[in-house]
């Protein structure tokens, strides 16, 4: 009898430790979601294309006006071959580019901040593959040829990382889509980020493809972002409708934002965008072909641009752990249809990934405007 009665005494005391324990275990639930960026806050950014001629404060003006508080510049190396361990840079070539030497990247830096816009480094590889290996496959044959491709890298990188010091550039991207770089040697990628860390003071994120990479990658606790290169197919046919890219859109922000969690990490993108055509939500990585004039005009469509830029802008960059969206591409002067554009830069133009001077322009600036308030 006393048994029981102590029995009924124990169960209540019971059944409460039962509760607070399970209501502080799911307090420390990692699902839990920390991240909450305002939308004043986010990246409304351009990749800023580093052309041959110098920027005057005209071409930033442009981007100031359309509500613009981000770019990407992005300088270049080279690798001949997917498995060549040597890596060719631009530093100290006179010869290259103007927008990509070190005089060019600064110039732009200063003349952005000027009009209160920020800057990501982004320096990117450019693979030459005789077997059309992109550079998502770039590996060594050898454990020598890592330790000098990872040599001849970290002498780029390094580069980078002291000019975004000494400029004070907000964030410096430290790789672009190198996946298996990064899954075959990861404790490569971990050191060259400590070094990284010694010389630059500001952001850290890397850019990942949308392709699996981004999941493959294991060094995001080492960085302050999760960069995703975000050309996730949202559309499965021809000119979709709004509703249609919307709804494409959730299998994709459903995987995001688990990732998120899972890293407690925001997730910019850096790089979206799609081409001026007709099927250009259905493989947006796709870049445009040489076409005639009259292939042109049968896959042109600035409305379906248009409608995929509304779709990401709805669904996105309200999203709490998107840190914000880096538009493909933008360049410094605005290329227009004239008498004096050679045909072939006209087809290229109307089918490019470039807003400027289409509807998706008039969409990007909307926005811009209203998440800037």
């Amino acid at each position: 009898m006393r048994s029981k009665k102590l029995y009924s005494y124990l169960l209540p005391i019971i059944l409460l430790a039962v509760i607070v324990s399970v209501v502080g275990l799911r307090n420390k639930n990692p699902d839990k979601h920390s991240i909450n960026i305002t939308t004043a806050h986010k990246h409304r950014g351009v990749c800023w294309v580093g052309g041959p001629n110098l920027v005057d404060s005209t071409m930033m003006d442009a981007l100031a006006e359309r509500k613009v508080n981000w770019i990407s510049q992005t300088p270049f190396g080279w690798q001949r071959g997917y498995s060549n361990p040597q890596i060719g840079n631009n530093i100290g070539n006179e010869r290259a580019w103007w927008g990509e030497r070190d005089e060019g990247l600064k110039i732009t830096t200063r003349l952005a901040r000027e009009r209160g816009i920020k800057t990501i480094l982004k320096p990117h590889i450019w693979l030459r593959d005789n077997e059309g290996k992109w550079r998502g496959e770039i590996a060594m044959n050898s454990e020598e040829d890592w330790q000098k491709w990872f040599a001849d890298y970290e002498e780029f990188i390094l580069h980078y990382a002291k000019l975004a010091e000494a400029e004070k550039m907000e964030m410096l991207c430290i790789g672009t889509e190198l996946h298996r770089t990064c899954i075959e040697r990861e404790q490569n990628w971990r050191d060259l980020i400590t070094k990284i860390r010694t010389v630059y003071s500001g952001q850290l994120t890397y850019a990942a493809n949308f392709s699996q990479e981004f999941e493959d990658v294991a060094f995001w606790d080492q960085l302050d972002y999760i960069g995703v290169q975000a050309y996730f197919p949202v559309a499965t046919s021809e000119n979709p409708t709004l509703e249609e890219v919307r709804q494409g859109w959730q299998p994709h922000l459903e995987k995001l934002e688990a990732f998120s969690k899972q890293y407690q990490k925001p997730i910019l993108f850096t790089e979206a965008g799609y081409k001026s055509t007709k099927n250009s939500g259905i493989e947006p990585w796709v870049w445009p072909q040489r076409l005639s004039q009259e292939e042109v005009l049968n896959v042109y469509s600035e409305e379906t641009q248009a409608t995929l830029y509304e779709a990401m802008f709805r669904e996105v960059f309200n999203q709490p752990y998107i840190a914000g969206i880096h538009l493909w591409k933008w360049y410094p002067s605005q290329r227009r249809r004239s008498a004096s554009t050679s045909e072939r830069q006209q087809r290229f133009y109307n089918i490019d990934f470039t807003p400027q001077g289409k509807q998706a322009e008039e969409v990007m600036t909307e926005w811009f405007t209203k998440f800037s308030q």
